[in-house]
């Protein structure tokens, strides 16, 4: 009770932001580096900044400086405020475990966001890889984690909706996992209102394989435990696009909130399995 209370006394407090995303006191804080990972450009004129979100963006902020550790990378990806984190490793184990099929050459990562599973792809050999994305701060972020990885030279990142032009070996694509309707920038990674970004990468991705190619798709089952989704879906999804699914590797979620009884959505992420599916052109 507490902590409810708490937490609705923050949502209730605002902080005016000065111009230059300043504060208005010499002991505050300097938060112009984590309203900068926000905002395009500084304000000229005060505005009102309710106090959790403010906390919210600095705790982003740290993050962002500290970088996540990756350990199918020996290295860390940072991530700003806008960009999906890649917070939980188990879709990264499947990715960097999963079988190559032998003489892969080139590979596209579509939705690249931090560009941690081109990173991955480049770490496991392939020599030639195109990450896409349409979000400017996820091509930034993207650019430079490579750029930090010393994996640049295997990796050009275009900005477009799903495929490059050309074709691949191997095609990649974890979409946002929930089909409901994101309600800021933020969330655009979460969710994918009515299976958008998954039914299209499904429907074209076969004409952007070589022969012999394979895609795989990330996802969890968490839509379906929260009845979002039929399971019948996805198969049905992979008849409609004539895939193929020859293998499927699954891992079951590490994170905290999978065991926080706790948490409002407990009764769905106890159960919660998330999917690497092999497919191929029928």
């Amino acid at each position: 009770m507490k902590q409810a209370q708490q937490s609705r006394l923050l949502n209730m407090l605002a902080v005016e932001i000065q111009p230059n995303f300043q504060l208005d006191n010499a002991r505050a804080p300097d938060i112009y580096a984590a309203l900068r990972d926000v905002y395009d450009t500084p304000n000229n004129k005060p505005f009102l900044l309710p106090l959790n979100q403010l906390l919210g963006f600095i705790g982003a902020h740290e993050w962002h400086k500290k970088g996540i550790d990756i350990p199918q990378l020996d290295g860390k990806i940072h991530v700003p405020f806008g960009v999906f984190s890649p917070l939980r490793g188990e879709y990264l184990d499947l990715i960097a475990q999963a079988p190559l099929a032998p003489n892969i050459q080139t590979a596209f990562d579509i939705g690249t966001g931090s560009g941690v599973i081109a990173a991955i792809l480049a770490k496991r050999g392939i020599p030639d890889i195109i990450a896409t994305d349409t979000n400017p701060k996820a091509i930034a972020c993207a650019t430079a984690n490579l750029e930090r990885l010393s994996l640049d030279k295997a990796v050009s990142i275009q900005s477009i909706d799903l495929f490059p032009e050309s074709c691949a070996d191997l095609i990649v694509c974890n979409p946002p996992w929930l089909p409901a309707k994101p309600t800021s920038a933020i969330e655009t990674a979460l969710y994918d209102p009515n299976h958008a970004m998954l039914t299209a990468f499904l429907n074209g991705v076969r004409k952007h394989l070589n022969p012999n190619g394979e895609a795989w798709l990330i996802i969890s089952d968490l839509a379906e435990h929260l009845h979002l989704r039929d399971k019948d879906f996805l198969n049905q999804c992979f008849q409609t696009a004539s895939l193929n699914a020859v293998d499927i590797l699954k891992t079951k979620p590490q994170h905290k909130k999978a065991i926080d009884e706790a948490d409002p959505l407990a009764f769905a992420r106890n159960k919660e399995t998330t999917y690497l599916y092999c497919l191929k052109a029928i």
